[in-house]
């Protein structure tokens, strides 16, 4: 008895259609992959927006009670602690305005001037570096933009 050999032709990929594939792949990734590098420097400039408004908050509220702002020297401290010195908060509301002060997205604390150079009193981060100015994620936030 013979046996009779089938030859199956096997099925496979060419390596056109390798490339294609891994040409579709790098379009898909060079258009997502900055999309999601940029999510959490957003992420973190809306958390410094939103702490700046807390703050900004609690700062109009030390306003009502005290009739000013706390000056630079008093500084964002006078929202936690009675401060000392000039203006003398005469109403300073028992137990602060805020449990602590928190911490920008970046660890560093929050700039506080009165006066202010861009609004009367001035809240802001200075970003990712750490130093006036910058851009992108560096770029400082404050209380006087949007």
């Amino acid at each position: 008895m013979q046996r009779k050999i089938e030859y199956r032709q096997q099925g496979g990929f060419t390596l056109i259609e390798i490339m294609v594939v891994v040409v579709i792949l790098g379009i898909l990734a060079a258009a997502i992959v900055p999309r999601l590098t940029e999510a959490p420097a957003e992420a973190r400039k809306k958390m410094a927006r939103t702490n700046i408004n807390t703050i900004m908050t609690q700062l109009e509220l030390y306003k009502m009670h005290n009739f000013n702002y706390p000056s630079t020297d008093q500084g964002l401290q006078s929202l936690v602690s009675k401060p000392a010195g000039s203006p003398e908060p005469r109403n300073w509301q028992q137990g602060g305005y805020l449990n602590k002060l928190p911490k920008d997205p970046w660890g560093n604390e929050y700039q506080y001037l009165n006066p202010g150079v861009n609004a009367e009193i001035d809240v802001f981060s200075l970003g990712a570096d750490g130093r006036p100015g910058g851009e992108g994620e560096a770029a400082d936030i404050g209380n006087w933009q949007d």
